[in-house]
């Protein structure tokens, strides 16, 4: 955890990473929303969900970048081996990446939340207890991707590096992000359905629209995420496994 603390402190663009995209799709996707104003009604309701999309969004980056790019950096950096002639474990490496990244997504979330509401006046402690188990299935989502993307980084080398700023862009126009889930096609849901970010997107614009949420959904995508979490922390260490058998210098 120290060593990332370190790498953030002294790493500019890690810093600012924090901050400069909340702040840039806020202000684009934000003003964009204020212009829909003259267009359409309960235009504050569509504000509140294109803007509170945009953050809770974020915490899902937030998770996936950190697991993923921390591994990166060794490698770039031909760290892996100094890493692992220590007593460290990969296991202790997942939970210090695990860590940064709810440190920097509550940095990040309350400095968008800050914004959104000196900008837009669109305040996220609307959602009360609820942001808890929403932000939760979220970040869980993220470490996800972030640790198939390590595994599969691990597996196969630097090579697949694009995986690590893509994939997790892949799954959002299945995350309902923006638009109820209604608006896709029918094999769209149906690969929705099996993305726990959907759901609390879907939960969020319904908790904004009529002030409630369905528990046993989102119970149900706490459940899904925790199953796939498993599953991810089971391939990253199986990769690491194989990794060790060829060689950790192979993966530069």
């Amino acid at each position: 955890m120290l060593r990332y603390f370190y790498l953030t402190r002294h790493s500019f663009d890690r810093a600012t990473d924090m901050l400069y995209w909340p702040i840039l799709d806020l202000l684009l996707w934000g003003l964009t929303s204020a212009y829909f104003q003259s267009y359409i009604s309960e235009t504050d309701t569509v504000i509140f969900t294109i803007i509170a999309g945009i953050i809770f969004w974020f915490v899902v980056v937030r998770g996936q970048y950190e697991m993923s790019v921390n591994i990166l950096e060794e490698l770039w950096n031909r760290n892996m081996v100094n890493l692992f002639v220590s007593p460290l474990k990969f296991s202790e490496m997942i939970a210090a990446s695990a860590i940064i990244s709810v440190a920097k997504a509550a940095i990040g979330f309350s400095f968008a939340a800050f914004l959104a509401k000196l900008l837009f006046d669109v305040n996220l402690i609307y959602f009360g207890i609820y942001l808890f188990p929403l932000t939760l299935v979220l970040l869980m989502t993220g470490w996800v991707i972030g640790l198939f993307v390590a595994g599969t980084i691990l597996r196969f080398g630097t090579k697949l590096q694009a995986l690590a700023w893509t994939l997790v862009w892949v799954i959002s126009p299945f995350s309902a992000i923006y638009y109820p889930l209604s608006i896709l096609p029918g094999w769209g849901q149906t690969i929705a359905k099996f993305i726990p970010v959907s759901y609390v997107f879907e939960n969020s614009r319904m908790f904004i629209m009529s002030g409630r949420v369905d528990i046993y959904e989102l119970s149900m995508t706490i459940l899904l995420s925790v199953i796939y979490l498993i599953c991810a922390l089971w391939y990253a260490h199986r990769s690491f496994a194989k990794s060790l058998e060829k060689g950790l210098v192979k993966l530069y």
